[in-house]
């Protein structure tokens, strides 16, 4: 009787210790195999995945940053990371967005003097809008924001020829764009992209109407580094 208890003691000591193993093998298989699925991108062109230390065939430095499933997934369908809609404004921004876009197209194309007459037109913009409509709080939001962009419009417009020195205004000027467009809203169909390599290496939102990634802070020298962070409407 004692040989057959210590039998079937043994017996489910075995059982037990297999399927301990097989759990652990099931585990590190499927270890490997994640890590062997992980994609990594570029850092300066996200939109660029392969496997870690691969490089990245539109500027050679290496693939580096972890991509999220959900980033594969939402690539894999054509979307972006975030998308983004905005409420219908209660008053019209179509005017100062329009003029900002002029200012932006000029940078990407290098022309200095092009930006410095737009940044003068937006400042000019900004200074004829109408606040009758708004009550007292937008009427606030919006001199906020209109405040610091005529600032950072009118010191684009002074430096005609010191097109580095527009740029470092285009990034703040681009953040009060961006600002007014969250709280007033828009009718356009907008994106706002990101550059990581802008402002010093700190990275710089610009918004674009168009999809394909255009970039004012470096023109023809990065013009297409960037991506999209989200799509506006």
């Amino acid at each position: 009787m004692k040989k057959i208890i210590l039998a079937t003691v043994i017996m489910f000591a075995i059982v037990t210790s297999c399927n301990q193993k097989g759990k652990e093998a099931d585990a590190q298989s499927t270890e490997t195999s994640t890590s062997a699925n992980e994609l990594f991108a570029c850092p300066m062109h996200p939109e660029v995945t392969g496997k870690k230390g691969e490089d990245c065939p539109k500027c050679g430095m290496e693939l580096t940053e972890p991509v999220k499933t959900s980033q594969i997934e939402n690539n894999e369908s054509g979307s972006h990371e975030k998308m983004k809609s905005v409420a219908k404004p209660s008053i019209s921004t179509d005017a100062i967005i329009k003029s900002y876009l002029d200012l932006k197209n000029k940078l990407v194309n290098d022309d200095t003097d092009g930006a410095a007459d737009n940044g003068k037109k937006l400042y000019a913009i900004f200074n004829k809008f109408d606040t009758k409509s708004l009550d007292a709080s937008q009427k606030k939001q919006f001199l906020n924001i209109a405040d610091d962009a005529k600032e950072h419009a009118e010191h684009i417009g002074d430096n005609a020829g010191k097109v580095d020195h527009q740029r470092e205004h285009f990034v703040l000027l681009s953040n009060g764009i961006n600002d007014l467009i969250e709280v007033f809203g828009t009718n356009q169909k907008l994106y706002q992209d990101f550059c990581p390599m802008a402002d010093e290496g700190k990275g710089a939102i610009w918004i674009s109407e168009l999809q394909d990634i255009k970039n004012p802070y470096y023109g023809a020298d990065m013009l297409t580094c960037g991506s999209i962070r989200m799509q506006i409407n």
